[in-house]
């Protein structure tokens, strides 16, 4: 079970950005995926999750209404879509199945800065 995040950049406030997580070792579309931040100096913590089904998502309250997780079962690949960023965004992003300890992948680095 691996996962690779990508998609991670140095962006302004206000900008975009796509992060994609690209699993191997399983398929994706069978479990629950979530995607998970760590800042500097803090923990790490959740930020979305999209369930296995239908498909349902939720998201951390701090990023809500500006990130959306999906899934392109073809590519075995779980995406977040960030919008409205802000410099408190700012951190590593990895992913992972949400129920599951799997080791953390490598994560991407997302810098939000003017």
């Amino acid at each position: 079970v691996q996962v690779a995040e990508s998609g991670g950049g140095l962006v302004q406030p206000g900008g975009s950005l796509r992060l994609s997580c690209a699993a191997s070792g399983f398929t994706s579309s069978s479990y629950a995926m979530s995607w998970y931040r760590q800042a500097p100096g803090k923990a790490r913590e959740w930020v979305a999750h999209i369930t296995s089904d239908i498909g349902d998502t939720r998201y951390a309250d701090s990023v809500k209404g500006r990130f959306t997780i999906s899934r392109d079962n073809a590519r075995n690949t779980v995406y977040l879509q960030m919008n409205s960023l802000q410099p408190d965004d700012t951190a590593i992003y990895y992913c992972r199945r949400t129920y599951y300890t799997d080791s953390w992948g490598q994560g991407t680095q997302v810098t939000v800065s003017s």
